[in-house]
């Protein structure tokens, strides 16, 4: 049966604790989103665009529509805001199916993947510092070797988890602390370039040459510039699958998304200026971390460093965010009877779902294990998040039409206009993402509808889905 949004309770013995208030739920949306992206992609945009106005005009427009999808998820969140998030969505609108094999990919793939992904970034970025060099040598030999780095990522993922394993206040509370000292790093960084004698306002209107000036090539170029605006942006739904935690959901979730997205804009926007006004488009270009090198230019080593120490932190804080928010979505379906009843289970003191966690923590470990041989599950990580949210904010029509005295404590602006905007972007997103990466992406749907047969089981072998209280 479908899962009514009105039909939640408060009253449920077994339910996750509301502790998280509008600070907590503001940071999981900040934190998340600002991982090394905004320190990387600048190199991409403009070698795609090839001038600082496409470059900025890229940022505007993927903030825009990065906006619309906060806004669209706003009006869904207050509604129903339980854990698990999309999954509650897509399961009350299209059904069981839908919502298990949203579900099963975030479960044994794609938050597994983005996990895996986060933490050898991690171990990356540390290893520009001497101290972490280390991380680069061979920990064990033979037929799958494995390598410092992996062993520290592994380290990592169980400590994350740990802490929220303990309870997501702690976890929250950790996500604040460390999201400001992240904003405020951020900011120095663009204090130091702004603050460079040699730097120069020309740079701005500097540029480089790209493969064509107009027609197709060039609106292909901008294209690919704002998907790495999307990519960076990306993170802002997890708040959603915690909203099951969030006390007075009806006003902090959309404070949180929409303020979140607003802030992330910002400081998006000031970093890229920042390295802009130290470095012209042909250096940007030039360089894989054009803030290292922007940072490198007016402060030397130690400049470079600040940098990777920023980075470091957002990745770290990224980390959280994500283990916080994929161990929501198993948990919910166990409540309502399409998945394993062990998912659902509470831990009795820290009020946590630990066992998902954990399952969650040892599935991403196998990922770092075996990382050199599996690749595209991180580009199957793209495929399934933006295929889900293309789904996930048409539910919203669906809610209008069929719902239409459903309480709303927030209503999207411009409906349906928002949304309809939100989902095109969201299907270029996709179709590009299937053409650039076709054995992948095929991987990936196969991977999706081989949940299939499970869900079949899972049906045949237990109850009657349920509706979960809240």
């Amino acid at each position: 049966m479908n899962l009514s949004p009105i039909t939640h309770s408060d009253s449920g013995p077994a339910s996750l604790p509301r502790v998280l208030d509008t600070r907590h739920a503001t940071a999981i949306v900040v934190g998340t989103i600002i991982g090394s992206g905004i320190f990387l992609v600048p190199t991409e945009m403009m070698a795609a665009v090839g001038s600082s106005a496409l470059v900025y005009a890229a940022w505007i427009v993927g903030g825009l529509l990065s906006l619309f999808g906060a806004m669209t998820y706003a009006e869904l969140g207050a509604m129903m805001p339980y854990a698990g998030g999309e999954y509650v969505y897509l399961r009350g609108a299209y059904g069981d199916r839908t919502g298990f094999l949203y579900m099963w990919t975030w479960f044994a793939v794609a938050k597994p993947a983005s996990i895996a992904s986060v933490t050898t970034g991690l171990a990356r970025t540390l290893g520009i510092f001497a101290a972490f060099h280390w991380l680069d040598a061979r920990a064990l030999g033979g037929p799958l070797p494995v390598a410092w780095s992996q062993i520290f990522a592994i380290a990592v993922t169980w400590l994350i988890t740990g802490l929220n394993y303990l309870g997501i206040k702690k976890a929250g509370d950790f996500q604040i602390v460390f999201t400001v000292l992240k904003a405020l790093l951020i900011l120095i960084v663009v204090a130091f370039c702004f603050g460079y004698a040699h730097g120069s306002w020309a740079n701005f209107a500097t540029g480089v040459s790209v493969p064509a000036n107009g027609g197709w090539a060039a609106a292909k170029g901008f294209m690919i510039a704002l998907i790495a605006t999307l990519w960076a942006y990306d993170g802002w739904n997890d708040l959603t699958m915690v909203a099951g935690e969030v006390k007075r959901p009806d006003r902090a979730l959309p404070i949180a998304l929409i303020g979140g997205l607003v802030i992330v804009g910002a400081l998006f926007m000031a970093t890229n200026a920042a390295i802009q006004y130290v470095l012209p488009a042909s250096a940007i270009v030039a360089t894989p971390r054009p803030a290292v090198a922007a940072l490198a230019v007016v402060a030397g080593p130690a400049g470079a460093a600040l940098v990777a120490a920023a980075m470091a932190l957002s990745i770290f804080v990224t980390l959280n965010g994500t283990i916080m928010s994929g161990a929501r979505v198993p948990f919910a379906a166990a409540r309502d009877g399409l998945f394993f009843r062990r998912f659902a289970s509470i831990h009795p003191r820290f009020q946590s779902p630990a066992y998902s966690l954990v399952v969650q923590a040892a599935l991403s470990t196998v990922l770092l294990l075996v990382l050199g041989r599996f690749q595209q599950l991180f580009e199957l990580a793209v495929f399934a998040e933006w295929l889900f949210y293309l789904l996930t904010a048409t539910t919203v029509f669906w809610y209008r039409r069929r719902q239409p005295y459903a309480t709303r404590p927030y209503r999207v602006y411009c409906y349906p206009l928002v949304p309809i905007l939100f989902v095109v972007s969201a299907a270029v997103v996709l179709v590009a993402s299937f053409v650039g990466n076709l054995r992948g992406s095929l991987t990936g749907a196969a991977l999706i509808l081989a949940g299939l047969p499970l869900f079949t089981w899972l049906k045949h072998h237990s109850n009657s889905p349920k509706t979960h209280p809240e």
